[in-house]
């Protein structure tokens, strides 16, 4: 199974038409059915449902997106990882990023490289705990960051000096916007919108023994989308403190839980990892805005 044939199929899944997806290659419409065809062959399976102006993935070819997606961009990331070996004025970093206001540290080590190495070109992908470690297993992402401590015996990992502060967003006409902080009776009962993972984790230990009293209402990875939907008055928003706009313009407030809820952040790498130059040059850097020596 070659590269090129899974660059192929991931054309045609895409653009669910041979011709389009020919186009985009730039190669004859014989030469892609011909390369599908022999890739069905060599996994004995059928990929495509073919109808008269459009492709369809069967279930088996769903799954080889899904596989295909990973290994080009190992390849891809490989090849570029190569070509930046000898690049003393750039380079490519490929991170996978929570959703956090102390993703500043990330942005000033990335603002400060830059001025040093112009061609510095960096990537930025997001998801749960799972998805971005599965990528960084695979080799397609450099580091992580991540709001739950690491596996030592898997990774090595820099915390961050400050801690994310739990607390609750909703609109500036609600009666708990007259307290100062939420407790967890004010949430009883209430209809709450938080991330799947922080709600079965964070917000879990928080609740303890209560934790049963809480409704989620709907689960949201980006914590803006949900604070539309608490603006429009569907529920309550539990997340990090400065990830939403709560200007008096904006309509909104945020009020701290107590106890008081921290996560940490940690800046997440591969055991034994092999650094690219500016792999290298981007760790020193965060070293530095985290306070610490290189």
């Amino acid at each position: 199974m070659e590269i090129r044939t899974l660059r192929y199929f991931l054309a045609v899944a895409r653009e669910e038409n041979m011709t389009r997806a020919a186009e985009q290659l730039h190669v004859t419409q014989p030469t892609l059915s011909k390369a599908l065809r022999s890739l069905e062959e060599e996994l004995d399976k059928k990929l495509f449902t073919r109808h008269s102006f459009s492709i369809r993935l069967t279930d088996e070819g769903v799954l080889l997106r899904e596989r295909a997606e990973d290994l080009v961009s190992m390849a891809d990331k490989i090849e570029k990882e190569f070509v930046s070996l000898d690049d003393i004025t750039g380079g490519e970093l490929f991170l996978g990023l929570a959703e956090s206001y102390l993703i500043k540290y990330i942005a000033d080590a990335i603002r400060t490289l830059r001025e040093r190495y112009p061609r510095l070109q960096y990537h930025i992908t997001s998801g749960d705990t799972e998805q971005v470690a599965d990528k960084l297993q695979k080799g397609i992402l450099d580091f992580i960051v991540l709001a739950e401590e690491p596996d030592a015996k898997k990774y090595d990992f820099l915390p961050f000096p400050e801690a994310d502060i739990w607390g609750l967003v909703f609109p500036a006409d609600d009666p708990l916007a007259q307290k100062q902080e939420i407790r967890i009776d004010d949430l009883a009962g209430q209809p709450l919108f938080c991330s799947a993972q922080a709600w079965n984790h964070e917000i879990a230990a928080w609740a303890g023994e209560k934790y049963e009293s809480l409704h989620l209402e709907g689960s949201f990875r980006l914590s803006y989308n949900g604070s539309i939907f608490a603006k429009s008055g569907l529920g309550y928003l539990l997340t990090f403190d400065k990830l939403i706009d709560v200007s008096p313009e904006s309509g909104l407030v945020f009020v701290p839980l107590f106890p008081r809820l921290e996560t940490k952040l940690y800046l997440v790498w591969k055991k034994y990892q092999t650094f690219t130059p500016i792999a290298e040059r981007f760790l020193n850097q965060m070293r530095t805005e985290f306070g610490l020596s290189t």
